[in-house]
């Protein structure tokens, strides 16, 4: 079997090497970062694929529906 013993010490040396220097070693983002990362690309699929019309028209069909 390979000696994997060494691997996993040098993995949690560099874990603790991120967290002095201020990183989170949870590795979760607040979710406004994460927001803030996906609004772009949304917006970009939204124009090329023309998402938008998509939208409009299962919020009336769901208006409908409710009676509005």
């Amino acid at each position: 079997m390979a000696d994997t013993a060494s691997r996993t010490v040098i993995r949690t040396q560099g874990r603790k090497a991120v967290a002095s220097f201020g990183g989170r070693p949870s590795g979760r983002r607040h979710p406004l970062v994460a927001t803030a990362m996906v609004l772009p690309l949304a917006a970009l699929l939204v124009v090329v694929f023309g998402g938008w019309e998509a939208v409009v028209t299962q919020a009336s069909s769901v208006g409908v529906m409710l009676g509005r």
